[in-house]
């Protein structure tokens, strides 16, 4: 059966009070979070770098800042004007300057200036140190979580008194590791820093907004508080704008109570308007025009000049990606692989492998169970109080998720825009289930093995995902290693990578290409032979193959190598003039 009492308090009863024991353990789980935090992250390099904090995009532009600009203190090359279209790839690849932004002889970022004013830029003025990207990334993640950690401690102790505190440990354990952090942390670089600061401060606006629903007497202060939190997410993010409708909640409940709005109006809409005035005007200064963030300005690995940026032709195709598709196990660790991928939509640009929630975060479903949060006797303030976040959540969740539905690309790096809200729906959900059982022992066990399960899972595979990225972020940084002389430096690199995962071919081939540069070329062809068990399609690789069979006196291994790799790719002109020559000295 089903208790259909309050799950919430008395309207005027004080909040349950939480012992030293109770704070202890959800400290001891906070703490296990942001430890894991630090422990994952790792430095992405997915852009150029010279391996040092200050060429890092987000200190280049707070120097910027320093220097009365507010474009990048980094000069754009002089070639770049002089080529017909800067923004053609194959044009401008040699400068190395992927996702800076070049509009009139300047180069800017397009990524939210929110993280350079509120982190980046106070820190070098305290410390007179440059913060590195990984650092700031887990800063924001950890802030993120301490919010919603904070969020669900206060609804345990106002609105589910009789749920035990273990039930709210490991629901605050489910905000920290089944809601996509590990993976962001797992490659943090400049994409993944204005990521997590919208994450952050879009929970900092929520917990902002559940102040404001409950405590009547300073509604308007919270409520400002929650603006200005949202309108800084916002210039982190410029797309979790469209959740910035929940502001307005409070508003719509002081209205039902028949209390004044005008203040409380004023509270919800002047700062969130104020910074995006002050955006726009940041904007027209730079682009000559208030709603372009630079997007169409980039020096992509992929021209965005005359590309359409949000369709809904999109959602289909985005909804499958980001909820439906499941990754591929395997035996081997860390056991999962990256998805197969749908058809591309017309116009679409380049996906990445976005890990279907529904089926490989499966705890999300447990969202469903805030239904029964509507099932209690009505009219006490903290359970209205609760219903009315709930919503709100759930619909800065939808909002979300519709805009990046819309968006020409994926990423899984994006789902931190909805996913954290998602995964609170859920905890919640867990707390309305244990009250709605409390009357049912039998029952309530029953679903804690499912509930229980569900989490467990969802973790796994945040753990274990998040691993599979950490080896690409190693891989990442011998790339840059390598390319910029440091090959012993590489070659570590390289091997942590394979430590994680065994059967990672690009890094297997990458260090084949390393111990090349050092002489071992035994070791080299060892290298390349293991890339090529994992992917036989690889032309690079057997073209590497070849090169270092070639040295190794094995000629017509060489050539069987070469013809290989033109099979696999009859335009690889490098494989063809090495195949020649190869002949010819054969």
């Amino acid at each position: 059966m089903t208790d259909t009492r309050s799950d919430c308090s008395e309207a005027d009863a004080p909040a349950r009070s939480c012992s030293w024991a109770q704070r202890a353990i959800l400290g001891a789980v906070c703490a296990l979070v942001i430890v894991s935090y630090a422990f994952a992250a790792r430095p992405g390099y997915s852009v150029p770098t010279r391996l040092n904090p200050s060429y890092d995009y987000y200190n280049l532009l707070v120097d910027g800042f320093r220097a009365g600009q507010l474009g990048l203190k980094l000069a754009a090359p002089p070639g770049l004007a002089q080529l017909a279209d800067p923004y053609d790839p194959d044009a401008n690849a040699r400068y190395q300057l992927l996702d800076m932004s070049y509009y009139k002889g300047r180069l800017y970022l397009y990524f939210g200036v929110t993280p350079a004013l509120v982190l980046f830029w106070p820190y070098a003025v305290l410390t007179g140190h440059y913060l590195v990207q990984k650092n700031a990334v887990v800063i924001f993640c950890s802030t993120g979580f301490l919010a919603c950690a904070w969020l669900l401690h206060s609804l345990w102790r106002r609105c589910f008194a009789g749920v035990s505190v273990a039930v709210v440990a490991i629901g605050t354990l489910a905000l920290g590791l089944a809601s996509g952090t590990l993976l962001l942390l797992a490659r943090s670089d400049v994409y993944e820093v204005s990521i997590s600061c919208g994450y952050a401060l879009s929970m900092l606006a929520l917990a902002a907004i559940w102040k404001a629903l409950h405590d009547s007497s300073h509604r308007a202060w919270w409520l400002a508080a929650a603006s200005v939190a949202f309108g800084l997410a916002v210039g982190a993010r410029p797309t979790l704008l469209v959740g910035a409708v929940i502001l307005v909640v409070p508003v719509i409940q002081a209205w039902r109570e028949r209390r004044p709005i005008g203040g409380t109006l004023a509270a919800a809409l002047g700062p969130i308007a104020l910074i995006g005035v002050g955006l726009m005007f940041y904007n027209y200064r730079r682009f000559d025009d208030p709603l372009e963030f630079g997007w169409h300005y980039q020096l992509s690995a992929k021209s965005q000049v005359v590309r359409e940026v949000f369709s809904p032709r999109f959602l289909w195709f985005n909804f499958r990606v980001y909820f439906l598709e499941p990754v591929r196990w395997t035996g081997r660790f860390p056991f999962v692989r990256e998805p197969a991928l749908p058809r591309l939509p017309a116009g679409y640009g380049q996906p990445m492998n976005c890990l279907g929630v529904l089926v490989n975060i499966p705890v999300v479903w447990l969202a469903l169970a805030v239904a029964l949060l509507w099932r209690t006797q009505p009219g006490r303030a903290d359970a209205n109080a609760l219903r009315w976040f709930t919503g709100a959540v759930g619909w800065q969740f939808a909002m979300c998720a519709l805009a990046l539905g819309m968006f020409r690309s994926s990423n899984p790096r994006y789902e931190l825009d909805f996913l954290p809200g998602l995964v609170l729906l859920a905890a919640i959900g867990i707390l309305a289930l244990e009250r709605a059982l409390a009357g049912c022992p039998r029952r309530r066990r029953a679903m804690r093995w499912v509930w229980g399960f569900l989490l467990c899972f969802s973790v796994a595979f945040n753990l274990c995902a998040g691993v599979e990225r950490g080896a690409e972020a190693h891989n990442n940084s011998g790339r840059a290693l390598l390319k910029s002389g440091n090959v012993p430096g590489a070659i570590a690199q390289f091997d942590q990578a394979l430590r994680l995962w065994p059967d990672f071919a690009e890094a297997h081939n990458n260090l084949g290409g390393a111990l090349w540069k050092t002489g071992d070329v035994r070791g080299a062809i060892d290298q390349f032979e293991r890339a090529l068990r994992v992917e036989p399609d690889d032309a690079a690789a057997r073209y590497n193959l070849g090169v270092a069979l070639e040295q190794d006196g094995r000629i017509q291994e060489a050539i069987g190598q070469y013809e290989h790799a033109l099979r696999i790719n009859p335009d690889f002109v490098e494989a063809r003039n090495a195949l020649a020559q190869a002949r010819a000295a054969h």
